[in-house]
């Protein structure tokens, strides 16, 4: 990962908990703890966080709890790229033929929407980033879910989002998320996605959860749902496995690529 965007996920995590440590960021980002203790003596010189001992902390004032809210769409897409796109591939596995699938906001559900490409199937998503990769498919149903635009994120939001889901019967919905906690609890950063993902999950006969390896335990204040409401889980070798052992207890199936 390139260092101005490795010191943005730092901010945006640490502006969403209010500190963190040299040791969870290590792991979340798949850098060695020098590296991250580097990068918080840069940020700490630069006046954006306060370095302490085993970690940092947020200035004073400046807690987030939408942390992803002004942080660009391409900016999100490159980071961890490889093991995202490893999730993608092997989530299109679980795709059949005339499947009817929810596709949540996200960049790992635009990359599961690039391995779609062409084939028999209907895609209802609030993506526009999903209906970019799909719009001009000529095999692929596409059902694009109303309401408000969240610019930054490239999504549709709100009461009109979720009446059109209620209207929704899936197959699978393939879900996105901040982070995965240790009890298996699926968390988000944003609440205005919050309920859209509840309605998701309420409109699908499985749930698919995509989320690679640094989603471990990731970050979110908020809460989606328990690992008991969770079939699925794509994630990469190297995702902490008390957290799938877990889930696995919970009834959830782990598929690692």
């Amino acid at each position: 990962m390139l260092q101005r965007l490795r010191h943005a996920e730092i901010m945006r995590r640490v502006r969403l908990s209010g500190a963190t440590s040299v040791s969870d960021l290590a792991s979340q980002l798949g850098v060695s703890p020098s590296t991250i203790r580097r990068d918080l003596e840069v940020l700490d010189r630069d006046g954006t966080l306060r370095r302490v001992r085993g970690g940092a902390l947020i200035l004073d004032g400046e807690v987030n709890v939408d942390a992803d809210a002004d942080r660009p769409f391409a900016e999100v897409a490159e980071v961890d790229e490889q093991d995202k796109e490893a999730v993608a591939v092997r989530a299109a596995e679980l795709v059949r033929d005339g499947d009817v699938v929810l596709l949540d906001i996200g960049t790992t559900t635009m990359r599961l929407a690039r391995r779609l490409r062409g084939r028999r199937v209907t895609v209802v998503t609030s993506s526009l980033a999903v209906l970019d990769v799909l719009r001009s498919d000529p095999e692929v149903e596409l059902l694009l879910l109303g309401g408000a635009l969240r610019r930054p994120y490239h999504s549709l939001v709100g009461v009109l989002t979720e009446a059109a889901l209620s209207q929704v019967v899936a197959d699978r919905v393939f879900l996105g998320a901040s982070g995965l906690r240790p009890d298996g609890q699926l968390v988000d950063t944003t609440l205005a996605e919050v309920p859209l993902k509840r309605a998701m999950i309420a409109a699908a006969g499985q749930v698919v959860l995509l989320v690679d390896r640094h989603k471990f335990p990731g970050t979110g204040a908020l809460r989606v749902c328990g690992p008991d409401d969770i079939d699925v889980i794509v994630t990469n070798q190297g995702a902490d496995e008390a957290t799938l052992r877990n889930c696995a207890a919970a009834g959830a199936e782990i598929l690692l690529t």
